[in-house]
């Protein structure tokens, strides 16, 4: 079927469509309504169904004979060690874990956080609550405890899982301090925590309440899988609210097993005997989807890494990876590659590895500029797919579909939307606005399975969130629009849509011409207050290690292409030459701070962030170029 067709017959008929798609998935009660709409705008899909998700990623594969099957392989180069699971052995792993959490008194519906670091502990500590019908929340190893305290507030776990320490490539992160400080905080008493020693750093246990992983296995006897409801919560994962409260998204099980599966097939393009390597961390939805959920149910093989694209040892990391462990598709952020490009300008590093086996490279996160796409498919020889979706959805909204067809999508451009997601582009009053023309990009509801049905506990946040400014659609908060041929061009947060002068400006196609630069490695830009224009964008911008020429020299020229190409209009002349761009550990840049920074504002540092030191290095550039400063007085 072409994509065309693929995409119509889902819109045409979503419950043929997605009772098809089920399928795919072992149900102990299989689904006899697809969905349930009574209670709009909380839709459901599977209302009647009944699964487990573990047995759908482990027991089902070992049981049709793929027990022998690589299903997990971790890479460290941290530690400097490779650990590679069959798919019996992680069943075994996961079903033995699932008792040392039973043995804690977690029952179907409790909640259990998960406070690790990429080890196969934490996949295994997942699944293990998958198998036993709790509700899983990982929150990022290392956030700080008043952070920490706010989600074991919100989830009130039974129970917490962690590890003695992370691994960076220049220090370790001791974590029983910081769960130490967010069990302090918490409202909500926890009264046990498991954790995992790490060889490289030991902790201290508190005594009557935190159990030695290992001692836990010992007395643990293997746990069945617990049937579930379709609808029944499968994990928790929170993502930043604007009012300081982090939001609960809640993933379903029976929805989110056949997105996952469909997603592998359509989108990824990848069958059972593949290897698939996500780039990223269990701590965000990219982890949760593509290294532990939706590899498994397919049943291929997932790679898990437990390193950085630069320093673990050098900007030839991913190359290696890929050539070692023959990756068919791999699937990190742009700003990865912005990161090896700044290093390696040339590449060179990547030449000495044979990473023929890799078939297309997914990039997701943040805007890709089609500077970055075409240098990361030079140097890996294959299609660069820009592809767009968020915490919320699960699975991507928009792609190249090369699982279906693989079309004739222009650079910069993040696809078409994927079947099951009904897309509009919409102007302030709800409106659609014409082909080319920027605005909130919506869907239709009901989303397709897989999407969050609400927030934990919060079904009012969930509609004034996301479903309030525009009735009937889900509003993505993020800014762009549809072109001509039905490419969706995602270019930036609703909230960095900048208006200088009357004209509305995306900061991501600024973004775009900057990057293009030779000597610039990225760029971040915002808007901050005029009082004369009302916003003017500034820009943050860091050079290739190649860069020979005065950055004032560079500067000029920016801000000439930046006219040439954008116009007069963009009054852009503002630009810091930085060493890096403060990012969050998932590689998002945190434009909002630096909005409050270029207006002058106090501003705080957000929880996520990687170095927080970045942060005061920008403030005082930006005072350098006069802008920051002069918006202080």
């Amino acid at each position: 079927m072409s994509y065309q067709a693929e995409f119509e017959q889902a819109l045409r008929d979503p419950e043929g469509f997605w009772g098809e798609a089920a399928g795919a998935i072992r149900w102990t009660r299989a689904p006899q309504q697809i969905l349930d709409d009574s209670r709009a705008p909380f839709y459901r899909w599977y209302p009647d169904g009944e699964l487990n998700t573990a047995d759908n990623c482990l027991d089902r594969h070992v049981e049709a004979g793929r027990g022998d099957v690589t299903a997990l392989i971790h890479d460290s180069p941290v530690t400097n060690s490779q650990q590679r699971y069959s798919y019996v052995q992680l069943r075994d792993a996961v079903a033995k874990f699932a008792g040392v959490i039973r043995n804690q008194g977690v029952e179907k519906g409790d909640r259990v956080i998960i406070y690790m670091p990429m080890i196969p502990e934490a996949v295994i500590a997942m699944l293990a609550c998958a198998r036993i019908g709790a509700v899983h929340s990982v929150v990022f190893g290392g956030f700080a405890g008043a952070e920490l305290a706010k989600r074991i507030d919100d989830a009130t776990p039974k129970l917490v899982l962690s590890a003695s320490c992370g691994i960076e490539p220049t220090r370790i992160v001791e974590y029983k301090p910081l769960l130490d400080r967010g069990l302090e905080l918490a409202e909500h008493k926890v009264e046990r925590c498991v954790i995992f020693q790490r060889e490289t750093q030991r902790c201290e246990l508190t005594p009557g309440r935190d159990l030695d992983w290992t001692d836990a296995l010992a007395d643990a006897e293997p746990a069945d899988c617990v049937p579930v409801a379709a609808t029944d919560p499968l994990y928790i994962l929170y993502t930043s609210g604007t009012t300081g409260k982090p939001k609960g998204v809640v993933r379903d099980n029976g929805g989110h097993a056949v997105a996952m599966h469909y997603s592998m097939r359509a989108v990824y393009g990848l069958g059972q005997d593949d290897v698939f390597w996500t780039a990223s961390d269990v701590g965000w939805v990219v982890g949760h989807s593509y290294i532990v959920y939706a590899p498994l149910l397919l049943g291929c093989t997932s790679v898990m890494y437990e390193g950085k694209p630069v320093g673990t040892p050098d900007a030839g990391a991913f190359f290696r990876v890929i050539a070692e462990h023959k990756v068919d598709v791999f699937f990190t952020a742009p700003t990865a590659f912005r990161a090896i490009k700044k290093v390696d300008p040339n590449g060179e590093l990547a030449t000495q590895y044979d990473v023929s086996s890799l078939r297309a490279l997914f990039l997701a996160g943040e805007h890709t500029d089609p500077d970055t796409a075409r240098w990361a498919g030079e140097k890996l020889n294959v299609p660069v797919v820009d592809h767009w979706w968020q915490t919320e959805t699960a699975w991507p909204m928009s792609a190249n579909p090369l699982g279906i067809e693989q079309l004739d999508v222009p650079p910069g451009s993040a696809g078409r939307p994927v079947p099951g997601y009904d897309t509009h582009v919409l102007a302030p009053d709800g409106e659609e606005v014409s082909h080319g023309e920027m605005g909130d990009i919506c869907v239709r509801l009901p989303l397709p399975p897989g999407c969050f049905p609400t927030l934990w506990q919060n079904d009012e946040r969930y509609e004034s969130s996301y479903l309030e400014q525009f009735p009937g659609y889900y509003r993505s908060g993020d800014a762009g629009y549809l072109d001509a041929d039905g490419n969706l061009w995602v270019m930036s947060r609703v909230d960095d849509i900048i208006n200088v002068a009357g004209h509305r400006l995306s900061t991501g196609m600024i973004e775009e011409v900057i990057a293009a630069h030779a000597d610039v490695a990225e760029a971040a830009v915002v808007g901050a207050a005029d009082a004369d224009k009302g916003q003017l964008p500034v820009a943050m911008v860091v050079l290739k290690s190649s860069a020979t020429r005065g950055g004032q020299e560079i500067v000029a020229e920016l801000v000439a292409h930046v006219r040439d190409q954008i116009g007069p209009v963009a009054a852009f002349r503002h630009v810091a030459i930085v060493e890096r761009l403060p990012k969050t550990r998932s590689g998002k840049i945190v434009r909002a701070t630096l909005r409050e920074i270029a207006d002058g504002k106090d501003w705080t540092t957000p929880a996520t962030i990687d170095d927080p030191a970045i942060l005061t290095e920008i403030e005082a550039q930006l005072g350098h170029i006069g802008y920051a400063k002069r918006r202080a007085s």
